[in-house]
């Protein structure tokens, strides 16, 4: 686990601003993670945080949500069923471009004199400005300022402003403002980004090496731009646009021509000491799977025609207006604390960013900030990232889950071809085809059903959305139910009939292709026993929708008996002797793997170890077990929290960006709070400070989500299971308060913790049921209600939970619990582990 114990950030470059991240200097080294940290975009269209004059970079990107290339997976050998159609998503035309030349001297960045920098995107203007001083080789004085956002009120629009003055000489100045289709990376400056001899990394996106975008139409009117493509295989279309004006009063001319590939808009400007120039540039993007591009690019036309007859201040305007109505919502507080405070809402814009406009399509693993995990939505959206929606922002949460209710048919399509009923969602997919080649890892992972069907019940019962279940959501808990009652077997002859669950992988991927997953054991109950609840709702309060949904799927009672008998007697793994639940069957039976003598550069493990070595041992690449304690917490006993939650820590590897919040939580709930601090801050920075080397391919959108919750869940205590809305809080002792809102059944109530006391104030709707501690309230009317904590009469435990604290203990068999690691792991180090020889 990378842990970020103190400020992992350089002050003097990335100053403290509560309200945005600022960077003072720019670091050509750096330019990968910082254009992913300085991205913006609203969930259908994001653009990196690339230099504006668009030569060098690490990876220019422009990402439309879901608008992605397939090709056929090729197996070295092929089995039926193996996943067929891979999924990338497309590098869209970058009309980010503005290119200036000074004196015919371009200015380019990387190598500039630049005399003054500060960056700076600001989370309440929605907004990326730039603001550099660059003196020329002529050594004349140069100031450029730049704005530019994508519109969260018209989700396919994006504003360029671009300004240059001459401070202390005149100039010829010529700007340059393109779109320009770089083919996956390629551009006039330089070829396609080639990988490192012998690199290999399955986080990052596939490299499609023909043509990708077939154009389709190009036109040329005045200051207008259009381009116009088509995805060479998976049929999909996009048109972009792009309107220029200029301010100025110097002397101008402008010219501009276009090709397939590229527009160009030009101005020259006999530019004057102390006279700015302005450009600004309006941008619009439109994608569809069946629409062509010339279509589209009337779409685009009517999207520039409004931005014009409103004008951009107003577009701006607009923007902040959403973004406070956002944070009015939204916003965690937590006072007295400036570096957390800032990187904290840098995680939850980044949760706008991603989320707020997808309208209908999915939450991809790095949002529209990179290319990383090639676009693909996996099940991270409805466990980290759909909680967040449903208590924050339920109409958007309603979308995400709607785009998994319009795939239910491929998900039964791929669950015959499995050999199953029922219908078995994706474990990775753009377009609803399983893209995962690796089944192990991969479609293995049956428990994304169960996943979906927790985030639908956990939005059902936060927001009273019957209407939603009824009008065609309770499909996906009747089919998801189906598969689990299919896959699973009875084993009889002994004192009671169990079910089990065999074949399938929990959601840590070191250990693939188990028998009785606890996390998919228990997870897969709740699905059985949510639909079986939904189905005898619906009949007795909805009875005519009942009767067709009864026909629509040709249900039987005798079907819904089945899942309630199968959820009463599923296997839930127990370990007597150690007094734990077993990952899986035979999990235990396996060596320790030593952690805390691997040689940090032998991790993460997955990029320096074959499966086959990883999968011989007790190691987890994110937590499992310890999941399945949140999500279920209710199922567990705080004496069987507190055991597993100390077997298994020290044998996780954090290799996973998912796992730290989960382990905060678990943490602050069974009393290591120093250690959950110090996880959660490990989310909390794990793209700021970069903790896993791989934030230049796209903010890991799951993992701010998971800082929310590690936030409410975690430090404010907060469950919501079994229709009870509780908290139970778990305050760090250096946090003076923590201040958040949840949203329940349309009530928006302001939750604020102290060390003393949990106050709650409705500050929209009427009234909420809640519990603090075992103890019901009810909050009404605008009066504050303010509860006491009395002293938590559960110990603080110091420290974590070390291998030690598991090597040494003894199987049900008697068998000793030994710890090494693979040996040839030692070269690097001479280091001789536990139990290596």
């Amino acid at each position: 686990m990378r842990f970020a114990d103190t400020d992992p950030l350089n002050r003097t470059r990335y100053p403290i601003d509560e309200w945005a991240l600022v960077e003072t200097e720019f670091n050509d080294d750096e330019q990968g993670r910082t254009e992913t940290l300085f991205s913006v975009g609203n969930g259908y269209l994001g653009l990196r945080g690339n230099v504006e004059e668009g030569r060098d970079g690490h990876e220019h990107g422009t990402f439309i949500n879901g608008f992605h290339e397939t090709w056929p997976i090729r197996h070295a050998e092929e089995a039926f069923g193996f996943a067929r159609v891979g999924q990338t998503i497309v590098n869209a035309p970058d009309a980010k471009i503005i290119r200036l030349y000074v004196d015919d001297e371009p200015l380019v960045i990387t190598e500039a004199e630049l005399t003054r920098y500060e960056r700076r995107l600001d989370f309440r203007l929605g907004a990326l400005t730039r603001s550099i001083e660059w003196r020329t080789p002529s050594g004349k004085r140069v100031l450029i300022t730049s704005r530019r956002m994508t519109s969260f009120t018209d989700r396919h629009l994006a504003l360029l402003d671009y300004e240059v003055e001459m401070l202390d000489a005149d100039a010829a100045i010529t700007i340059s403002s393109q779109i320009l289709n770089r083919q996956d990376g390629r551009d006039e400056y330089r070829a396609a980004p080639a990988a490192e001899p012998g690199a290999f990394d399955p986080r990052k996106a596939e490299t499609i090496s023909e043509r990708v975008l077939q154009p389709r139409v190009k036109r040329h009117e005045g200051s207008r731009y259009l381009l116009g493509y088509q995805t060479t295989n998976s049929g999909m279309s996009l048109a972009v646009a792009a309107e220029h004006s200029i301010l100025t009063a110097n002397a101008y001319t402008e010219t501009g021509t276009i090709g397939d590939d590229l527009a160009k808009h030009i101005y020259k400007v006999t530019a004057r000491r102390g006279v700015p120039i302005r450009i600004t540039k309006a941008v619009s993007y439109h994608t569809a799977r069946k629409v062509p591009a010339r279509e589209l690019g009337d779409r685009c036309d009517r999207t520039l025609d409004r931005a014009a007859e409103i004008g951009v201040n107003q577009v701006f305007a607009q923007q902040r207006a959403w973004l406070d109505a956002y944070w009015a919502r939204t916003d965690v507080v937590l006072d007295e604390q400036p570096v957390l405070q800032q990187a904290i809402r840098w995680n939850l814009f980044q949760l706008a960013q991603a989320t707020a406009r997808t309208d209908g399509g999915g939450t991809a693993a790095k949002g529209v900030t990179g290319s990383g995990y090639g676009g693909h939505y996996f099940w991270d959206s409805e466990i980290y990232v759909l909680p967040f929606l449903t208590y924050t922002s339920p109409i958007v949460a309603r979308n995400l889950l709607r785009f998994r209710q319009k795939m239910l048919d491929l998900a039964r399509a791929r669950a015959v071809e499995m050999n199953q009923h029922g219908a078995l969602f994706p474990w990775r997919t753009i377009n609803g085809l399983e893209s995962s080649a690796y089944y192990a890892a991969g479609t293995a992972q049956y428990h994304i059903d169960a996943d979906i069907s927790y985030g639908l019940c956990q939005y059902l019962n936060a927001t009273g959305d019957e209407d939603f279940l009824v009008r065609g959501a309770i499909d996906i808990l009747v089919e998801t139910a189906r598969l689990w009652e299919d896959l699973g077997f009875w084993r009889t002859g002994t004192v009671d009939d169990v079910f089990h669950i065999h074949g399938v992988t929990g959601p840590d991927e070191y250990t693939t292709v188990v028998n009785d997953n606890l996390y998919t054991n228990v997870m897969a109950r709740a699905n059985l026993e949510a639909a079986a609840e939904a189905v005898d709702r619906m009949k007795a309060d909805h009875p005519a929708e009942y009767r067709m949904m009864v026909e629509r799927l040709n249900l039987t009672p005798a079907e819904v008996a089945a899942w309630r008998r199968a959820a009463a007697h599923m296997h839930i793994p127990y370990e007597e002797r150690l007094g734990v639940h077993p990952q899986d069957s035979a999990f235990l039976e396996k060596e320790l793997w030593d952690l805390e003598h691997t040689p940090d550069n032998r991790r993460p493990l997955l990029l320096y170890y074959h499966p086959l070595v990883i999968y011989r041992f007790q190691v987890l690449k994110q937590a499992d077990v310890v999941l399945a304690l949140f999500l279920q917490g209710h199922r567990f006993t705080r004496a069987q929290k507190l055991a597993d939650f100390e077997y298994y820590d020290p044998l996780t590897t954090g290799d996973s960006t998912l796992s730290a919040v989960v382990q905060s939580i678990i943490a602050a709930e069974v009393g290591y709070h120093e250690l959950a601090l110090r996880y959660f801050r490990s989310a909390l920075f794990v793209d700021l400070a970069d903790l896993h080397g791989n934030t230049a391919d796209g903010v890991h959108v799951a993992s701010t989500g998971g800082v929310w919750a590690a936030l409410v869940n975690g430090f404010g205590g907060f469950r919501d299971q079994e229709g009870v809305f509780s908290f139970d809080p778990r305050l760090p002792e250096d946090w003076e308060r923590l201040t958040f809102r949840l949203t329940i059944h349309g009530t928006r109530v302001r939750v604020s913790i102290d060390q003393e006391s949990i106050a709650f104030q409705i500050e929209e709707g009427d009234s909420v049921q809640l519990s603090v501690r075992g103890t019901p309230i009810e909050i009404a009317g605008a009066e504050e209600v303010r509860v006491e904590l009395l002293a938590d009469h559960r110990a603080r435990i110091l420290g974590a939970p070390t291998m030690g604290d598991v090597a040494g203990s003894r199987r049900s068999d008697g068998s000793l619990l030994t710890a090494s690691i693979p040996t040839l792991s030692l070269l690097d180090t001479g280091e001789v582990p536990i139990g290596a020889e």
